[in-house]
């Protein structure tokens, strides 16, 4: 089965998937990888607000909350 690499804004709550690249810069990209978000990291898609932003996602052991404009530069694979 071959997998489809995806914004992490794009994955399905409940669903888990595999860090493959980051598409960002800057601060944000220090803030990704300062949340342990890097290649192979394992992320589940946990439940979104009720506007749908942010989303909260467990990420090494820990609930973290995302908005929608930095998790679309996070790619990963189901």
């Amino acid at each position: 089965m071959k997998h489809k690499e995806i914004s992490l804004d794009k994955l399905p709550v409940g669903q888990k998937a595999s860090v493959t690249a980051l598409k960002a810069d800057g601060m944000t990209r220090r803030r990704i990888l300062d949340l342990g978000v890097v290649r192979g990291t394992e992320i589940e898609s946990l439940y979104k607000s009720p506007s749908g932003n942010p989303v909260a996602y467990q990420i090494r052991g820990a609930v973290i909350a995302l908005r929608t404009d930095v998790s679309k530069r996070i790619l990963v694979t189901a």
